[in-house]
């Protein structure tokens, strides 16, 4: 390892301890940070220091299922008004968040600022990226949840288009979930 690829891992290490955030390193200069959110609940993300930069990955979601030239659109529009990481697709059609900063940039404040840039971009873009690529998905998983009397809570976000809430439908069906 380099000066400059040292002094970036030091960096990293400060900041993720800094910030009380635990990480995987299989390799010197190579960590996965768990970032937890509120509506994509964990976003996997992997900090790698090379010869000359710092690439930052981390997943979004799969190819979509439907409806991919809305999707990728929605985040491609989104695109220009990121900072550090950016919507990407991988020969597969999955989704990913990257981006790519020089080791001279790598200190404990950038890399607060990325991980929090990460973080906000999957957990605000999320719903409305599965509502898009998932629909129909969402839908046969409400309706299924709905006849087993399964909770909703983690689709509450999709209740506008995926189905009625238990209750509403004229059938009585009432649970935890009943709004």
């Amino acid at each position: 390892m380099t000066g400059a690829q040292a002094r970036a891992a030091s960096a990293i290490e400060s900041a993720l301890a800094e910030l009380g955030l635990a990480a995987e390193s299989p390799q010197p200069g190579s960590y996965l940070v768990r970032l937890e959110g509120e509506h994509k609940l964990a976003t996997m993300t992997w900090l790698i220091v090379g010869a000359h930069s710092l690439h930052v990955e981390a997943f979004f979601c799969r190819q979509p299922d439907e409806d991919h030239a809305r999707l990728y659109r929605f985040l491609l529009e989104r695109n220009g008004r990121m900072y550090g990481v950016h919507f990407a697709v991988d020969t597969r059609g999955d989704v990913y968040l990257v981006g790519r900063l020089p080791l001279s940039s790598v200190a404990p404040d950038e890399i607060d600022r990325v991980l929090g840039c990460v973080l906000t971009y999957s957990d605000e873009n999320f719903d409305p990226a599965l509502a898009i690529g998932f629909a129909s998905s969402i839908r046969k998983e409400w309706a299924w949840r709905v006849k087993r009397g399964e909770s909703l809570a983690n689709l509450r976000a999709f209740a506008r288009f995926a189905g009625p809430l238990p209750g509403e439908d004229g059938q009585g069906t009432s649970g935890p979930d009943q709004a």
